[in-house]
């Protein structure tokens, strides 16, 4: 018996496994304090006590199960990270991947480097104002006092690891996706000139098959399990999902959740720089070619907020508008465009509104906005062209100019993979079928792989969470799609232009 422990951005999610699959999740939700500036915080003691709560909804769920565990495994966002005193106390809030303050530390240190090409050739990332890397450069100039009486910098996986088992330690893919390392033959080393001030308060990097330690008596009491169960420090949420979506180079996953991301597994890191995608380790070994998007869900819960609308009830009422969603374009770049673009000074924009238009059409041009730039990393992904000048949808064909094969269809992760209207959405814009898993856990899925694998367990993802669904792209959305395309395209370009008005 197996529980994984996926923590998220806006919810924690425990799920109890055995051989044949998921039998139970609990979940807790988590908030995020958005602030002007591009700011967004978290509040890290929410990060056990949404342990905590989810545990007790697992263990509600599936009690004889829940006292039978014998492994735990982690998946977590990535690039969220909070300053920690030597004896593990968080110092203020987590600074959230999808906080954007370090958007000047990160071109200076995209200088340092001698520009974003060569900084993508030594860290495999855009040094954006996301980025680890830029974020703690600007704690370095804005926030010293923080950074300087911190012992680490920490992830929510990390230090929640560190309090199960007493063991502080990170995993080569949270490391490898925050912009501090380049990798040296089959070692990651960090690089000078941008590490900085965070050199000496990075955890040792482990294999994400790394058993951390026992489950301490503190913790397993607080829990409900067993003392002593080993923890496996597991992997980030999208190289899980990669595992628990059994995504291969011809099966890209895509994942809708807070945020959208495409990931791509291949066996060599390339030579040159996918355009508009970054390099990251996976989770087993080998390269994820990665397109991470701004926004998903959390774009579409904006809408509802400023609509007054359940976000659930908002997406539903999306497909009642037809494709094209009566000539609206969105594009979700709620604080700056990242892939494919990578375009900081971007905002979201809404083009073509009439009176006439109702949220319903907004919220579909929303998820049509996240589903062009998906397309559009795909397209990079096989070295089709730069954004905004690919193939379009269903378009590919062979293999690109990166000389890897065009997809075939699409591993559908997060819990986008059951909302009908981006599946629908999705299929049609790329021309590409889509396959889901039973559970719909992806993350969870890989982290239990992964688990699996550091206790010698026997155990593949087909077994685990066999397909359940395949979603055909509809021929007539695609057709109107493809006619789309360049409208969508040339209005991305024209918004790019006008930068970001605030």
């Amino acid at each position: 018996m197996i529980l994984t422990i996926d923590l998220g951005t806006s919810v924690t999610k425990v799920a109890l496994w055995d051989e044949e699959g998921l039998l139970a999740v609990g979940r807790a939700e988590l908030d995020r304090s958005h602030q002007t500036g591009n700011r967004v915080e978290q509040d890290p003691a929410s990060w056990w006590a949404s342990l905590v709560a989810a545990c007790a909804a697992a263990r509600a769920s599936a009690p004889g199960a829940f006292s039978a565990v014998h492994g735990i495994g982690c998946s977590a966002a990535r690039q969220t990270f909070v300053p920690v005193t030597a004896g593990g106390e968080p110092i203020g809030a987590a600074l959230v991947w999808s906080d954007r303050r370090a958007s000047e530390e990160a071109a200076l240190l995209t200088d340092a480097l001698g520009g974003r090409r060569s900084a993508w050739m030594r860290t495999g990332v855009v040094l954006d104002g996301g980025s680890v890397a830029a974020k703690v450069a600007w704690l370095a100039s804005h926030d010293a006092e923080r950074l300087r009486d911190a012992r680490w910098l920490l992830a929510p996986r990390d230090l929640v690891v560190w309090r199960l088992t007493g063991e502080l330690c990170t995993d080569v893919t949270l490391a490898s996706a925050t912009g501090m390392y380049e990798w040296s033959g089959t070692n990651l080393t960090l690089v000078t000139e941008v590490a900085g001030a965070a050199a000496e308060r990075i955890p040792e990097v482990r294999p994400s098959t790394t058993i951390a330690g026992g489950l301490r008596d503190s913790a397993a009491r607080a829990l409900g399990l067993p003392a002593d169960v080993p923890v496996v420090i597991g992997a980030g949420d999208r190289p899980c999902e990669v595992l628990g979506t059994g995504a291969t180079t011809a099966r890209p996953m895509v994942s809708w959740g807070t945020t959208a991301n495409v990931s791509v597994p291949v066996d060599e890191r390339p030579d040159q720089p996918p355009v508009g995608l970054i390099v990251t380790a996976g989770a087993l070994g080998g390269w994820l070619l990665e397109g991470g998007l701004s926004a998903a869900g959390s774009a579409v819960e904006w809408l509802a907020g400023l609509a007054g609308i359940d976000s659930g009830v908002l997406l539903s009422s999306a497909r009642s508008s037809p494709p094209g969603a009566r000539g609206v374009l969105a594009f979700p770049w709620l604080g700056g465009a990242r892939a494919p673009w990578w375009r900081a000074d971007a905002g979201a924009g809404v083009v073509g509104l009439a009176f006439d238009h109702r949220p319903a059409d907004v919220a579909r041009a929303l998820v049509e906005g996240v589903a062009y730039d998906v397309v559009r990393c795909l397209e990079a992904a096989v070295g089709a062209g730069s954004p905004g000048v690919g193939a379009g949808p269903a378009g590919f064909v062979g293999a690109g100019e990166g000389g890897r094969a065009a997809p075939v269809e699409i591993a559908l992760g997060g819990g986008g993979s059951i909302l009908p209207v981006w599946t629908d959405v999705l299929t049609a814009v790329t021309g590409l079928p889509a396959v889901r898993r039973r559970s719909g856990e992806a993350a969870s899925a890989g982290a239990a792989l992964l688990t699996a694998e550091a206790l010698g367990i026997d155990v593949d993802v087909d077994r685990l969470d066999p397909v359940e669904g395949r979603v055909c792209p509809d021929a007539a959305e695609v057709a109107t799609y493809r006619s789309l395309r360049t409208r969508a395209d040339e209005t991305a370009a024209a918004l790019l232009a006008l930068g970001n008005a605030r």
